[in-house]
């Protein structure tokens, strides 16, 4: 097999769509009967996913390898930075940790971390006919450019034309382009091949004129205006999606479910609630600002990326008061990963894992304590929901060993988990009246049984609802894998009808 073509996408600065049109084409090119990969060679998020063979990656690339029709590999993201503090970040190298620095000392070993993003896309280019290369951030941060490896160097590196995004919705574009191509490098400059305008919104027969613009000043084609579309539900890099709701009015909404999720200050893995946001019946507001949460049938603390450091802003902050006086009155609460060890009795970290070393107390809702522990448990899991008896998949990536306290009356396991020689290990822990719970897996409410059952009772009047009523709204017993199959194949659409992708299969230098 010929080694696999290369086509970059790169940025005029941080959230202009890199992912999603990078997923759109992925998604394009596969209907065209490409086999296409995605990579991004270095990925800041404490959104990750574990693979098939038990490491972790970035979910952007796992959204974009779904939508490319291929299994996720940590090639697809060799580098994964997880943000544990303003400047400092654990590193992720190949799916495995390397270890937990600060910026000034990450930016040391770039050239090292650059081969082995390198020796990844090599893996890539051998395996599939063209990969799809994201950028990161602004592609023109010249500063930073000497310590880039996932811009222009890897660009270079491969001989891959690039193609530059630029966002209309936050304003300046024409700035955004023309000050990017004016401030890089001559060969940096010489890679550019086209320009991609995103998120525009209104009649795109009044940006024509812009259009032309762009094109003779820059010297490049325009090569399509995408419409800013928020019908299509795809999983976000590491901000929140669409439909996310912070802070909105305490009104309760007839026929609905309404559930909220605290918005704590390092929360990872957002997307657990994703299968949520987008079901019929469902309102998930997350909530940054202590409130009364009498309107809400369900409470659910996230994941953290510090979990010391959000327990302690959870009793600052006030919402340890506001969660007491809600579970007093028969209020749910529910807690995913971290937010399932700070449920418990104590959070110890002897071994300073997420920053200094000590213990903290927990809200105290579940009979558990938790150690740190530098060791990160990475597994995929398949079991059920013993409340319910409804299947739950997903996967496990946590740093932390929870252990039960007492004699465990008043509760049981929240999941018996199944291996595949028929053994089974349990999950969790489920108060026996079904008001508190807490668990390890990631992915949870994609289960559409599992979704259903669970819905159903909180507000039983949803047992009715089963067909959405828009292409963006999953049924309450779809499973969500099904879901975000329909929403790449919207994805592949809006991108074939509005990117001229005869022209990027020219760019790409593809023969077919």
């Amino acid at each position: 097999m010929a080694i696999g073509k290369c086509i970059s996408l790169l940025g005029t600065g941080s959230d202009v769509g890199k992912s999603f049109i990078v997923a759109g084409i992925g998604r394009a090119l596969k209907c065209r009967g490409y086999d296409v990969a995605p990579y991004k060679a270095q990925n800041m998020s404490n959104n990750s996913y574990v693979t098939l063979d038990g490491l972790e990656m970035g979910r952007a690339q796992v959204v974009q390898a779904e939508a490319c029709g291929v299994e996720p590999s940590v090639h697809m993201n060799p580098v994964l930075l997880k943000p544990s503090g303003d400047a400092r970040s654990q590193v992720v190298l190949h799916g495995q940790v390397l270890a937990t620095q600060e910026a000034r000392d990450y930016y040391r070993q770039t050239d090292q971390l650059f081969a082995k993003a390198m020796e990844s896309l090599e893996v890539l280019r051998q395996a599939h006919e063209v990969v799809v290369m994201e950028g990161a951030g602004s592609c023109a941060e010249v500063n930073l450019s000497d310590r880039d490896i996932v811009n222009f160097r890897p660009a270079h590196a491969v001989d891959a034309p690039v193609i530059l995004i630029a966002d209309i919705d936050r304003g300046g574009v024409f700035a955004q382009v023309m000050g990017t191509l004016a401030i890089i490098s001559p060969a940096d400059r010489a890679r550019v091949q086209g320009i991609i305008i995103n998120r525009f919104r209104g009649d795109i027969g009044l940006f024509e004129d812009g259009v032309r613009w762009i094109e003779e000043q820059s010297g490049l084609p325009v090569l399509g205006v995408l419409p800013f579309d928020r019908s299509i539900a795809i999983d976000s890099e590491d901000g929140m999606a669409a439909e996310t709701v912070v802070d909105p009015p305490a009104v309760k909404e007839p026929g609905h479910v309404h559930i909220a999720c605290l918005l704590l200050p390092r929360i990872s893995n957002h997307t657990d609630l994703a299968a949520l946001q987008c079901t019929e019946g469902v309102r998930v507001h997350f909530l940054s600002r202590p409130r009364d949460l009498g309107l809400y049938d369900q409470v659910i603390l996230p994941g953290s990326k510090n979990v010391r450091a959000d327990l302690d802003w959870l009793h600052a902050s006030g919402w340890t008061a506001k969660l007491k006086t809600y579970l007093d009155v028969g209020g749910r609460l529910g807690g995913l990963c971290g937010g399932y060890q700070m449920m418990g009795r104590t959070i110890r970290d002897p071994d300073g894992v997420e920053g200094t070393p000590g213990q903290s107390t927990g809200l105290g809702q579940l009979p558990i304590e938790t150690e740190l522990t530098p060791n990160k448990r990475l597994t995929r899991v398949e079991g059920i929901w013993e409340a319910n008896q409804q299947p739950v998949y997903g996967y496990e990536i946590h740093m932390g060993e929870t252990r039960p306290v007492g004699n465990g009356d008043g509760y049981h396991p929240a999941i018996t988990r199944i291996k595949q020689q028929g053994s089974s290990t349990t999950d969790g822990l489920c108060s026996d009246d079904g008001r508190l719970w807490g668990t390890y897996l990631h992915g949870l409410f994609d289960s559409g049984a599992f979704r259903r059952a669970f819905l159903s009772d909180l507000a039983p009047q949803l047992a009715g609802l089963n067909r959405p009523t828009r292409d963006s709204r999953v049924a309450l017993d779809e499973d969500f894998d099904a879901f975000k199959q329909r929403q790449y194949d919207l994805l592949g659409r809006h991108i074939e009808q509005h990117l001229d992708m005869d022209k990027v299969v020219a760019i790409a230098g593809l023969s077919r």
